[in-house]
């Protein structure tokens, strides 16, 4: 059984790296916050691939996938969906939304106003959406990959905090290296290479995987590792506010499915180390903000790093 889960997660990074180039840690993220049930917010500069790689995920998965492109005039229903009276039966029903999908895109989630982004919090938390006081459960397997440009202001709206810490994983792009680059230059379009790539997963392959990640074994000693960083961050002097709760879960559950991308059943403190940043960097406040999003997301990642130096590593 153990080799059949090391199978399915290998090929669903391979497959993604066939339209994804030069980024293998970063598509193990993305997996990583896939297994464990998460959603993950994709940050960086125009032109990275970041929608490429939503794509990517998606075309590997034989899932619904629905793309939602936000911008400024965006109603919560365009998102969630509307009741219409049906004039037959004289009985209100409901149309559903693209956020009724498996894999949802969130593109350039930050141009639309905060009404509209709110939408999402009840979608990525509970697994449903209430509209006309009535509750909709939303199909599992069920992922929001968001993504935004740091470092433009104008037309956008900064996401709350309350929405930030929905997000399992924040995850930066980064250049591709040269060779690699060289292959997208070759390559010229990418739609051609997604609408090639074929499913390697089902909905239950996937479902499956999600609930090997709660058997991940986390030892005692790992888990308080996991809890003193968390801690860490609510003492540490540069930081205004720290990671809830809910961060210390979120990261828990991300070093079990790292573990379980990397073929293990059990946690080991670098999988804490490793999953630390991308899941708490976005998570805190610092006393001093960068003059936009990329700063103030490198600051953060600082302070976090400090913070694990500072912490014991459990033999």
């Amino acid at each position: 059984m153990e080799a059949i889960v090391a199978q399915r997660v290998h090929s669903l990074v391979n497959n993604i790296e066939q339209v994804v180039f030069g980024k293998h840690e970063v598509v193990q993220l993305c997996v990583v916050g896939l297994l464990a049930r998460g959603h993950i917010l994709i940050e960086d500069v125009p032109g990275i691939g970041k929608t490429t790689i939503a794509h990517g995920i998606a075309r590997s998965l034989d899932c619904k996938f629905c793309r939602i492109q936000f911008t400024s005039d965006m109603l919560p229903s365009d998102i969630l969906g509307v009741s219409i009276l049906n004039h037959k039966t004289n009985e209100f029903e409901f149309r559903h939304g693209p956020i009724f999908a498996n894999i949802v895109l969130a593109d350039e989630v930050n141009r639309t106003p905060p009404k509209t982004q709110s939408a999402l919090l009840e979608a990525m938390s509970e697994y449903q959406v209430s509209v006309d006081g009535r509750p909709h459960p939303i199909p599992q397997p069920f992922m929001v990959l968001a993504t935004q440009n740091p470092i433009e202001y104008e037309g956008t709206y900064t996401l709350p905090e309350s929405q930030l810490d929905r997000f399992i994983l924040r995850v930066e792009m980064g250049y591709p290296p040269g060779q690699d680059e060289i292959r997208i230059m070759r390559r010229r379009d990418p739609q051609q290479a997604l609408q090639e790539l074929m499913p390697v997963l089902t909905a239950d392959d996937l479902l499956e995987l999600q609930d090997r990640v709660g058997q991940v074994k986390v030892d005692d000693s790992v888990a308080q590792y996991i809890l003193d960083i968390v801690q860490g961050t609510r003492d540490h002097d540069q930081i205004r506010l720290g990671a809830s709760p809910r961060g210390s879960l979120a990261l828990y559950e991300a070093c079990q499915a790292r573990a379980l991308v990397e073929g293990r059943d059990y946690v080991t403190p670098n999988d804490v180390k490793m999953m630390a940043v991308p899941v708490l960097g976005h998570r805190i406040l610092v006393k001093s903000r960068g003059a936009d999003l990329s700063m103030a997301a490198r600051e953060r990642q600082r302070v976090v790093l400090d913070v694990i130096k500072a912490i014991k590593v459990p033999v």
